[in-house]
């Protein structure tokens, strides 16, 4: 395996140019950091979007319900706890630089031993099982659910993103025809979420993917979810149907922890993708009102 260009010369042009090289012991190490930064603490946009929801809200139970939101967000803070007992699946989003060259071992291994590390040093709910069906838990959290895309530069970007699944089983996706609207989306999109109620404990993030194929349709909602909630859809079609969608869901009165009340959902956060002429998938991702994630660039 070659380490780096050392001197010889890369690329059509000719130019003398040396690799960055990142050893996989950095990245196990930030990849532990961050499963026990998620798991403690809240996108701070997103603990903000929680306090002005609290200061909208009319309901008078919900109110109650959400000042006990509050107070566990800061206890988890400051006793370094687990802001939910659910400490969730690993997702792991990786940006790796096609000029970045990772050295030492495997990228995988890495990241699973950051994981096992992370839950362990972290005294994080281990909930995985080996099997889907003869359920035996591997007792430190792995394998973690592993994303990779290549980008340009020479950095890697590193995304943790636990998934508890009370609010993961509430997800679901769709294979409409073309001829489908974007009213029969939202429509879709909030039938699902009142099929949900108050299993996955809103206040709640929707993450949707519109797009793309069967299995990146799922892909999309789930990245769609672990974007910053105080950030807009880029494309304005997409950001007023996330609008309406948000209005709309927030109609149906579920409320905080299923009590009733004016906020059910806390955002709504759409990413599309090119599809086929003949298709049209969607997918709804639902996150608890602890959304988590945390990212680092290396």
């Amino acid at each position: 395996m070659i380490k780096s260009c050392k001197g010889k010369r890369c690329g059509s042009k000719g130019k003398n140019k040396k690799m960055r090289e990142l050893d996989v012991k950095e990245i196990e190490t930030r990849v532990r950091d961050l499963c026990i930064e998620a798991n403690l603490f809240l996108p701070s946009s997103l603990e903000e979007c929680i306090r002005c929801c609290a200061r909208a809200e009319k309901n008078e139970t919900a109110i109650e319900v959400f000042q006990d939101m509050l107070e566990n967000i800061e206890v988890a803070k400051n006793e370094k706890l687990p802001i939910c007992q659910d400490t969730g699946m690993a997702v792991i989003f990786l940006e790796i630089g096609q000029d970045l060259h990772i050295t030492g071992g495997s990228l995988e291994q890495a990241v699973n031993s950051g994981v096992a590390r992370g839950y362990a040093e972290g005294y994080l709910r281990a909930s995985i099982v080996s099997d889907p069906l003869r359920r035996v838990n591997t007792d430190d959290n792995t394998p973690a659910v592993i994303h990779s895309k290549i980008v340009d530069g020479e950095s890697l970007k590193i995304s943790v993103c636990p998934k508890g699944f009370g609010s993961e089983n509430m997800s679901k996706m769709k294979m409409f025809t073309p001829s489908a609207t974007a009213d029969e989306i939202v429509d879709f999109i909030v039938e699902t979420v009142k099929i949900a109620g108050s299993n996955p404990c809103p206040p709640i993030v929707v993450g949707v993917g519109i797009g793309g194929n069967f299995e990146y349709v799922a892909y999309l909602s789930k990245k769609a979810l672990c974007r910053d909630v105080a950030v807009r859809n880029i494309d304005p079609f997409y950001s007023l149907l996330e609008e309406k969608m948000l209005a709309e869901i927030n109609k149906l009165d579920i409320g905080c922890q299923g009590f009733g009340g004016d906020i059910t959902a806390l955002q709504v956060n759409i990413e599309q993708y090119p599809t086929h002429i003949a298709g049209l998938p969607v997918a709804v991702n639902i996150g608890c009102h602890v959304t988590r994630h945390s990212s680092a660039v290396l």
